[in-house]
Parts: structure tokens; C-alpha cells; sequence
């Protein structure tokens, strides 16, 4: 993650302030896992997220009327491998509303609920709520129609518990919508550039935005699944990636930075040999940044790497 994180930083950075121009997003301070506005006040809804990208959206929705506390908000933390806290017992136990993945993805969280149930406290679980579910794959924040619906729960949540300023979650849902819409507009546009170009992926993650984005996917399915799961992939499936990357049947490699080990490490450093541009992805926000500022920044680092790897529409050769 040297240079392509050093360059992806500066765009996120640029990204980000185009997307805040482009839909009036107010950015909230961060400290200590809390997303909340300047001033807020004790006595607010205290909202509990099990990763950053759901805190981030609920503190949007929420705006100065509750204060969101996100568990795992480090991008550099594989979030298969986390372990609860004692700190983050305590602060579920006094949460009003709680967002988590759920379907197999953060298990933890159900322990920590368990711990200190609640008949008030409403729990929302993003994979239930997500309207379109891949087999296998639990990474439907990746899915911006998903996270549309999750966020509509999340308006819905909290003006159940705070009836007095609905209004205002509306108006900041119509808001994160608008966003969504830009974020969609833009996978359509890579999509008529850049339609049926080969790409390879580390892990699942990514397959939520494969279809929108017209790419093809030809690393085998059982390597991106092994390695979602933490586990060695079949070694007929190692072999095929390679084989990919060595004879550049794929112009970009997506890899997930918080899922690498010694094999997805192999497949990067033999596509930085072969000349193909590596997409460095995370599966938690890297601090200071919303959610659609992230994946449009992520959007924006692949339709570069598109461009320089010469899928449709670029210009390097087989």
C-alpha cells in the first residue's frame, strides 16, 4: 500500500470536497468513535454502530439530535478477527438504537446485545434490511441501493424514538439520497466506458459493484470466498489468479487491504511486475471521511486504474 494509498489519500481528499459542494453535506466532528455535532448535548439518542460506515450514516440522518458511537472505525483491523471490549459492552448497553451488518459478518455484536438486553432499544441489521443479497457475501454496505434501505431504517428508528424531530431525519434522509444518486451516476458512467473489462478480485467484497459497474470478474469465485473467510483458497484457484495476472488477462486487481496475507500479497506484487494497476479497497472507512465520499473516492482511483490498464475505452494492449 505504498504509492496507491499515498496517491488514493490525495483523491479521497479532492473527492471529498466535490461531493460535499455537490450535495450540501455537513461534515461532523469525529473523536473517540463519536460522530456528533458541535454543541450537542447530554441526554441526546445515543446510537451504537458495529462499523464506522454505519455510524457515519446514522449520524448523518441523526444530525445534532443523537450522538453515534462507531466499534470498528480502524481501516487497518481485520474485521472477521475483532474482539469485543469492555468499552464497547458499556456502550451498547446504554444505546437507544444499535446498526450492525449482521448476517454472519459481526457475531460479536449479537454477544455484546445479549449481554444487556433492552425492550426499548430497536436493532437494525443491515443484511436483513439490504434488498439485494449475494450468496456467500455478506458485504452489502458495498451496495448503495442497500445502504439506501438501511438508512431509510435508520430515519425510521430514530424518529420512533425521537417522534418531536422527524422532520428533520426526513430532510437529512432526502439528503444522503441525493448523495447516493451521484454515487450512482457515476458506476454508470464508468460502466459506458469501461463495460465487460476483465478485473480480478481479492475477495467478495467488491462483487456488490461488479454488476452496476458492467465489469467482469474472472478470478474464480472460490479464492475471493476463501479469502473473505480468512482461509487458504483451493490451490486450483490460487493457481488460476496467478495465471490471470502473469499472462494480463485482467487489466486492474481489486484487493482488499484488511483481508491480505501471504497469497493476495503474492497475486499484487506479481501485478505490479505484469504492469497492471492495483486498486487498494477497505472494508471499514478510513477515519475523517462519510460514506459516499469514500466510495466515490474508491470509484475514482478504479476509473484511473481502468484507463491506465487499457480496459474499453483505454489504451494499453493485451
Amino acid at each position: 500500500m505504498a504509492t496507491n494509498d499515498s496517491m488514493g489519500l490525495r483523491l479521497m481528499r479532492r473527492g471529498a470536497l466535490a461531493l460535499l459542494l455537490a450535495v450540501g453535506l455537513t461534515a461532523t466532528a469525529a473523536a473517540g468513535g463519536e460522530r456528533e455535532a458541535p454543541g450537542a448535548a447530554t441526554g441526546l439518542l445515543k446510537v451504537v454502530a458495529a462499523e464506522d460506515f454505519y455510524g457515519d450514516i446514522a449520524a448523518q440522518i441523526a444530525g445534532t439530535h443523537a450522538t453515534v458511537t462507531s466499534i470498528l472505525r480502524n481501516p487497518n483491523i481485520d474485521p472477521h478477527e475483532y474482539e469485543a471490549t469492555v468499552n464497547d459492552a458499556k456502550a451498547v448497553s446504554g444505546a437507544a438504537l444499535v446498526v450492525e451488518n449482521g448476517g454472519g459478518y459481526d457475531d460479536w455484536m449479537d454477544k455484546l446485545l445479549s449481554a444487556s438486553p433492552s425492550r426499548s432499544r430497536i436493532v437494525l441489521k443491515g443484511f436483513d434490511l439490504a434488498p439485494v443479497r449475494l450468496a456467500d457475501n455478506p458485504h452489502v454496505w458495498y451496495s448503495p441501493p442497500d445502504m439506501e434501505a438501511v438508512a431509510k431504517a435508520i430515519r425510521d428508528a430514530l424518529g420512533k424514538l425521537d417522534p418531536g424531530d422527524a422532520a428533520a431525519f426526513d430532510a437529512n434522509f432526502t439528503t444522503f439520497a441525493r448523495s447516493l444518486g451521484e454515487i450512482g451516476k457515476k458506476m454508470a458512467a464508468i460502466k459506458e466506458r469501461y463495460d465487460g473489462t476483465p478485473v480480478g478480485l481479492t475477495e467478495t467484497i467488491f462483487q456488490y459493484q461488479v454488476p452496476a459497474l458492467g465489469l467482469t470478474v474472472l478470478t474464480p469465485f472460490a479464492f475471493q470466498k476463501a479469502i473473505a473467510e480468512g482461509n487458504d483458497p483451493p490451490a486450483d484457484s490460487a493457481v488460476a489468479a496467478e495465471n490471470q495476472i502473469r499472462r494480463r488477462q485482467v487489466r486492474v486487481l481489486i484487493y482488499n487491504a484488511q483481508t491480505a496475507n501471504q497469497v493476495t500479497a503474492r497475486l499484487r506484487s506479481e501485478a505490479a511486475e505484469a504492469g497492471i494497476p492495483v486498486v487498494a479497497i477497505t472494508e471499514t472507512m478510513p477515519p475523517e471521511l462519510h460514506y459516499q465520499i469514500w466510495m466515490m473516492s474508491q470509484l475514482d482511483r478504479l476509473e484511473g486504474a481502468l484507463a491506465a490498464g487499457g480496459g474499453r475505452g483505454g489504451t494499453a494492449s493485451p
